[in-house]
């Protein structure tokens, strides 16, 4: 048979049979925009409520019902009446498709999947004539096609969009199948520092980079920069993926950036990612909650001072951008009525080959973290949970050979480390 796409928008199209195949059938066309009558005895659950706008006939097909049709899906179960839809159709000149035995119908359904994109859907559709074997060539090739580096970008001239794009806690792997169709989909990406740059090498060398990434203490381009670029490659009729560390909306300011494409008149797209506040604790073991442990956490940012939050040990707390405020973050964590034996875990480049994770009780964690120089990004996890992770029991250990090294550098909140350990 010869492939080809059809418009079916207020096409009269006729399905009889009204089983789970004619259900789905009857779905996929109603998405098309065609104008769909059913005529079946009885209805399967798939199709009740009758979807709206679709007309129904609750008894057998008869001639007349082909009238002023341009389109015929047959599926009733029953090879002969199918038969019979299929010869009346082809005497009135309209195309039918035979659902329980395609070589005999006029017409055939690929097996079809569809990718959207920004600038609209990537449709593949797979015909043989072996249905079962078109349905796995379709799905490997879907798969593919959202998860493989596949070149999605438009090669004509189309209106500019944003996306912003949460790049999870660093490693590729982590992002979602959207994030990847938009980043090949793009013609810009701006990236963060502790997004996963390693995706960028599976883009085509045509596609502009820009690095925006902030390191502690410097950040190279402001956030009101990064608002015009994205807004400006938008305008110039390019699409832009906004890829961020963790998840665009997690202290990551991705509201900022959305109300600037907003008000510039940009479409734009908002794509979470796994938030690295939940991710890295993960990845060193650690649960932010556990029955009979902890039934809640909150996270923020250490760059603030810490608000007041529950005392209580059992609810964690997960601190983002903390290690330089680290020693200030104990103090007060202490003030506010934190024991000074909670458990903390500094984990260190989450979620990558070089995670390092660093255990201590909170009134000796600023100092084990200085003696083992512990640098961002890391994420800083507050609460018993912590004793939950692999690497506890080692760590206390350590502390107590570093308590016994250097005494000085370790009793940072004037508290006895004994009776803190």
């Amino acid at each position: 048979m010869f492939s080809l796409a059809v418009d079916l928008t207020d096409v009269p199209v006729l399905a009889v049979g009204g089983g789970p195949v004619s259900a789905r059938r009857v779905h996929a066309f109603l998405a098309a925009g065609a104008a769909v009558t059913v005529v079946a005895p009885t209805l399967c659950p798939a199709l009740q409520p009758l979807p709206l706008g679709v007309r129904w006939h609750a008894r057998g097909v008869a001639p007349e019902d082909l009238d002023g049709v341009r389109l015929v899906h047959t599926a009733t179960g029953d090879p002969e009446i199918d038969r019979k839809v299929v010869e009346m159709a082809g005497e009135r000149g309209i195309w039918c498709v035979n659902a329980s035995a395609s070589a005999e119908g006029t017409a055939v359904v690929p097996a079809r999947a569809s990718v959207p994109t920004p600038t609209g859907e990537v449709t593949v559709a797979v015909s043989s004539a072996d249905p079962v074997r078109s349905v796995e060539i379709r799905n490997r090739i879907s798969h593919d096609l959202r998860t493989e580096p596949t070149g999605l970008r438009p090669r004509r001239p189309h209106g500019g969009w944003v996306a912003l794009v949460g790049g999870g806690p660093g490693d590729a792997e982590l992002l979602t199948s959207r994030a990847l169709t938009l980043l090949h989909s793009a013609d810009v990406v701006v990236i963060d520092r502790l997004a996963p740059h390693s995706v960028l090498q599976t883009l085509d060398p045509d596609v502009l980079v820009i690095d925006v990434g902030k390191v502690p203490g410097r950040h190279a381009v402001p956030q009101h920069e990064i608002n015009r670029l994205i807004v400006e490659h938008a305008h110039a009729g390019r699409g832009v993926v906004r890829l961020k560390g963790g998840d665009p909306y997690v202290l990551g300011r991705g509201e900022e950036e959305r109300l600037a494409c907003v008000a510039a008149g940009v479409e734009v797209e908002v794509v979470p990612g796994i938030s690295s506040a939940l991710a890295v604790p993960a990845a060193a073991g650690i649960p932010v909650t556990h029955r009979g442990i902890s039934r809640g956490f909150t996270v923020v940012t250490g760059h603030d001072q810490i608000p007041q939050l529950p005392a209580d040990t059992g609810h964690t707390l997960v601190i983002l951008m903390g290690v330089a405020q680290l020693r200030d973050t104990a103090t007060r964590l202490i003030a506010l009525g934190r024991s000074a034996d909670c458990p903390v875990a500094v984990v260190e480049r989450g979620c990558t080959p070089q995670q390092r994770v660093t255990v201590a009780p909170l009134a000796r964690i600023a100092g084990v973290a200085a003696a083992r120089g512990v640098e961002s990004p890391a994420v800083i996890v507050v609460g018993d949970v912590v004793r939950l992770g692999p690497d506890w029991a080692a760590g206390l250990a350590q502390c107590d050979e570093l308590d016994h090294d250097r005494h000085d550098e370790l009793d940072v909140l004037g508290i006895d480390l004994k009776a803190s350990a």
